[in-house]
């Protein structure tokens, strides 16, 4: 099979899927520069509530694909913080379901979601000491924002792998599932997400991320909505609530 990014979507939720088996699951350079358009369109598709970024087989993403990297390693990183920083600033949940390896580019992408979700037995490592590459300014600080200085500074300097004990202690996941489970465990919660405000959803990931200048933004958006309004009936009523609000189709991002 050729190296590609795979999309489907049903019932408010997008999947991608990240598609090399032959390296297993290794990014290619036109896979880097496919998946920010690929992104920007699910973004504008008012059907998508939610997004789970997930790898084909037993795997997740072992990184670059090393063979890309001979022309112009350059390129190629500039192309992987593109998509790295894209998939951050997508304005709905994102949801990365991890089995097997989650490691270099892998656990950049891995980084840049909102939530992550992995099976026992998968393992993650950060790798450009492996390669002599200076990891970006942004993945840097993405990286040690979620698991620490500490963290950040054992998985950069040393490139060694650890396992979904550890990652989970320090904070790179949220979720660890038995063998066989993850699957079920990402449908139902996911459908919680899709359940639930998407203007809640949309305004707290704004200000989790750090945005500080949207504060007012957000207040009108909330006024104007009407979300509050059907919340509070519907738990008066006992049903679910009806949530309308929809992200806006170009939404204005850091």
């Amino acid at each position: 099979m050729e190296p590609q990014l795979t999309h489907s979507s049903a019932d408010g939720i997008a999947t991608v899927v990240i598609s090399h088996p032959a390296r297993l699951n290794a990014m290619t350079v036109g896979m880097w520069r496919a998946l920010p358009p690929l992104l920007a369109t699910l973004a504008a598709d008012p059907d998508v509530r939610v997004l789970v970024l997930t790898g084909a087989g037993g795997t997740f993403c072992s990184g670059a694909d090393i063979s890309t990297l001979k022309g112009s390693p350059e390129e190629a990183q500039r192309l992987s913080v593109l998509a790295e920083d894209t998939l951050a600033a997508f304005p709905k949940p994102v949801l990365a379901a991890i089995r097997g390896h989650c490691v270099g580019g892998g656990a950049q992408l891995a980084a840049a979601c909102d939530l992550r979700f992995a099976e026992e037995g998968s393992l993650f490592g950060v790798t450009p000491a492996k390669l002599g590459l200076v990891y970006s300014a942004s993945s840097t600080r993405r990286l040690t924002a979620l698991v620490g200085p500490a963290t950040a500074k054992y998985l950069l300097f040393s490139g060694e792998l650890i396992d979904t004990e550890r990652a989970l202690r320090t904070r790179f996941l949220d979720e660890v599932l038995p063998a066989g489970e993850l699957d079920k465990r990402v449908v139902e919660f996911t459908r919680v997400l899709v359940s639930r405000s998407r203007l809640t959803q949309a305004a707290a990931k704004e200000f989790a991320d750090g945005r500080t200048d949207r504060d007012a933004y957000w207040a009108g958006q909330a006024r104007e909505s009407g979300e509050a309004a059907e919340g509070v009936a519907a738990f008066l009523e006992r049903r679910p609530a009806d949530f309308s609000w929809v992200v806006p189709a170009s939404p204005t991002r850091r």
